[in-house]
């Protein structure tokens, strides 16, 4: 592959803009008209389909060839107001794996239905200390844990006077932050890291004239989180299917943030034999970094696809992410290994 170095500079960029845009599943269309007004100024012709995502033809192909059609998610993890309390406070309901765990002292901001936005914090019910001696021994549960607005609110109607109310979605802050050694540490790495890697993809395919011999397709879905995400939207004579979305990195497992990972089961199953082991010689042809795991606790795109009816060869590869469903953390390299898989399997 070209000028590597470029286009993972550019991933990067993009990367933080995406992450600057507030999607959990169920409120995306922000960042899915960002990333439609991003295709076409590279000169693709997306389209935003009726459940929320956007789809996207890369390449024609040769008649006559299968296409691939490569899925990733901009839905992130997030929380929608579940009541509002006596006390003027929030009780969340999780969208997505929102571990209430991960989330605690968390800055976050409430979208009302009328684009209003007000900043809080995601706190234990009574969290000082200096007050509460039994705060140790507290559970971290949605129902222990609350919303403390950052407004002079101390009541139900004070809160509800503002235009909060049940179903608002609420937001937390990202803490976005790449390294000088090249860590790219943030929420919601899951799987926005891997829709930037597709945007360099597109790029690549642009500035460098590359012509694939089959049709190719990205589907950037919106309800991943919620397990339905892919389960639509698959063009006419695909063949195979791509999800690219987090690898995994912990304990029993052989990948690390630098890498890029090729899932060969996860909950779902196992995935097509013959279509990973293309994916893995064509990592070793290249000289790209890869590792090979299981993910125990995992579901991807590509299985909602494939239970939604599509006949069709489907894979999983991401580049390593450290503390899934966290303050999650990557690399640069795992961002290069990531792309220069997807071009040397997509651009024979």
């Amino acid at each position: 592959m070209k000028n590597t170095k470029v286009y993972v500079d550019f991933i990067t960029e993009k990367l933080k803009k995406l992450l600057s845009i507030d999607s959990p599943t169920g409120y995306t269309k922000d960042a899915v008209a960002w990333l439609k007004a991003e295709y076409e100024a590279m000169g693709y012709a997306p389209v935003i389909t009726t459940k929320g995502g956007l789809l996207v033809q890369l390449a024609k192909g040769c008649e006559g060839n299968g296409g691939v059609l490569v899925e990733t998610h901009t839905d992130t993890l997030g929380g929608m107001v579940a009541e509002v309390k006596g006390n003027g406070r929030l009780r969340l309901t999780a969208l997505g794996g929102m571990n209430p765990n991960n989330a605690e002292a968390e800055n976050c901001i409430v979208i009302t239905r009328d684009g209003k936005r007000y900043e809080g914090c995601f706190q234990m019910n009574n969290p000082s200390i200096h007050v509460n001696g039994s705060y140790d021994q507290q559970d971290r549960t949605y129902d222990n844990m609350e919303v403390v607005l950052d407004e002079m609110v101390f009541s139900k109607e004070e809160t509800k006077a503002l235009g909060i109310e049940t179903g608002d979605i609420v937001c937390f802050e990202t803490r976005t932050r790449i390294t000088e050694k090249g860590y790219i540490k943030s929420r919601f790495l899951d799987d926005k890291l891997s829709v930037a890697i597709l945007l360099g993809y597109a790029k690549y395919l642009k500035e460098e004239n590359v012509t694939p011999s089959r049709p190719v397709y990205q589907h950037i879905t919106v309800y991943e989180e919620v397990g339905h995400g892919g389960s639509a939207s698959v063009p006419e004579g695909v063949t195979d299917i791509l999800s690219v979305d987090m690898g995994c990195v912990g304990d029993g497992l052989e990948c690390k943030e630098h890498q890029v990972s090729i899932c060969v089961k996860d909950s779902g199953g196992p995935y097509s034999y013959d279509f990973i082991g293309e994916l893995i010689a064509a990592a070793k042809a290249n000289g790209i970094d890869y590792a090979a795991d299981v993910y125990p606790h995992y579901g991807s795109d590509v299985e909602a696809t494939l239970r939604g009816g599509a006949d069709a060869r489907h894979a999983l590869i991401g580049a390593g992410v450290y503390a899934s469903h966290g303050y999650e953390r990557s690399h640069v390299d795992g961002v290069k290994n990531t792309l220069e898989l997807l071009a040397a399997y997509l651009d024979k």
